[in-house]
């Protein structure tokens, strides 16, 4: 007698880091039997992976989670807004489960609560790809190297979520990179909460990899992933002392030249009170010297405005510290208060709603007109674009100034037709504040 297949429903909120631990419980669901499916309707249950960084990541949370109740009826929450259950039964007391991130265990065991599992599913029919169950497109995925963080900077609340820094070691993350190369995986996007720390909590330990040992350190993992002949890219990374040995990798060629730092602020005031590591004044020395060594290096990062306590000085120090760094690509964020986080119990006057709109509005102005200049200078150069998607009017990919979903895109014109993974040199013809145009050599 054949049992019903069990389906379940996926909503994956957040970053790159919550994607990942999506992909995690999927693997598990999928080798367990189960069926994911793309509807409420088709699902016996659904997980909802929340995001719960920000006042309006949880506002977004809290409507996925109305969403699939309304479709559904059975929902299990995960993911980072978990850790406070109550916030979650208050608006939503039907949910099913709750569970915090990295709770890989219990969201399955909540699932096999409601759904069990067919136990005449036969593994050896239904079979996972080695890489597991991936939510990005086959040419590119994150490579997750550890959970949690060691800071407590005032405006977040991530350790209070994810813990303190956990490294996994790094024979199993090269591991898996391995078997995303093997899976036809083109870019390996390194991520974590902290990228320049990892290894500290296990002071640098000595893993193996393919019998070789390896440290379990920034500068060693990076050494060997550029042995796999795929580009990888950094994100997360703090500008500790330890990321200048990363540069000359870039410089050969064996990692992107691309750094993503969370600078956050320059104004030496604001940074103290945001309690950020390693920043100081040296940070725009540090910069010209890695561009020395590496001219072509990409730098992203994030700010914050609107700070409680920052002043008008704070803000137009930030101004002229973006026109010194020439920073290529950048985002910005207006200050917003966190349930939990230290700045809400600092004796700092808050900024007003319009000052923040308007320093942020100037922000963007000034920024904008640093990162056209800036692309401008690479029209009638020659660079490799990974295509992400092709369309009716062309190719569109990534050099590799550009991480996907956060930086720009390069539009392609080609008389070759192409298609997503293809790798190809191109020479830029155009350029605007974000994007680039090519055409394949």
């Amino acid at each position: 007698m054949s049992m019903k297949t069990p389906t379940v429903g996926f909503v994956s909120l957040g970053c790159p880091k919550a994607t990942v631990d999506s992909e995690r419980i999927l693997t598990q669901l999928r080798m367990e039997g189960y069926q994911i499916v793309p509807s409420y309707e088709d699902a016996d249950v659904v997980v909802v992976n929340t995001c719960g960084f920000i006042d309006s990541a949880k506002a977004e949370s809290l409507d996925a989670i109305g969403e699939a109740i309304a479709e559904n009826g059975k929902v299990i929450v995960t993911g980072c807004m978990g850790v406070a259950e109550d916030s979650i039964r208050n608006v939503h007391p039907s949910v099913l489960a709750v569970t915090g991130p990295q709770q890989y265990e219990q969201v399955v065991n909540a699932v096999h609560q409601v759904v069990p599992p067919n136990i005449n599913h036969d593994p050896f029919v239904d079979l996972v790809p080695p890489q597991g169950i991936k939510l990005t497109p086959r040419h590119y995925a994150y490579l997750k190297i550890s959970e949690g963080c060691n800071h407590t900077c005032s405006f977040c609340i991530i350790p209070s979520m994810r813990g303190k820094l956990v490294s996994r070691p790094v024979g199993d993350v090269l591991s898996e990179a391995e078997r995303l190369v093997k899976a036809g995986v083109k870019e390996i996007l390194v991520i974590s909460q902290d990228t320049s720390a990892y290894g500290v909590d296990v002071k640098y330990k000595t893993d193996f990899w393919n019998g070789q040992p390896v440290k379990t350190r920034m500068l060693e993992l990076c050494q060997a992933l550029s042995s796999m002949g795929v580009w990888v890219r950094l994100h997360y990374v703090y500008p500790y002392p330890n990321v200048d040995d990363v540069i000359p990798l870039m410089a050969e060629g064996k990692l992107l030249p691309y750094l993503d730092i969370p600078f956050q602020h320059a104004s030496p005031k604001v940074l103290k009170a945001m309690k950020r590591p390693a920043f100081e004044d040296k940070t725009l020395a540090r910069i010209q010297k890695w561009r020395e060594i590496c001219p072509q290096l990409t730098i992203r990062s994030t700010f914050i405005v609107g700070f409680p306590g920052e002043t008008e000085e704070d803000f137009q120090y930030l101004l002229d510290w973006l026109t010194e760094a020439q920073l290529d690509r950048v985002g910005c964020f207006q200050y917003s208060p966190v349930e939990g986080a230290p700045a809400e119990a600092m004796d700092l006057e808050a900024v007003p709603d319009d000052i923040k709109q308007d320093r942020w509005d100037r922000f963007m102005a000034h920024q904008q007109a640093i990162s056209a200049a800036r692309l401008e200078r690479k029209i009638g150069q020659e660079i490799e674009v990974l295509i992400d998607e092709v369309d009716e009017d062309g190719a569109i990919g990534r050099s590799y100034s550009d991480a996907p979903e956060i930086d720009g895109m390069v539009y392609v014109d080609s008389e070759q037709p192409l298609q997503p993974g293809d790798k190809v040199w191109v020479r830029v013809t155009n350029s605007d504040e974000y994007d680039l145009w090519a055409e394949v050599i």
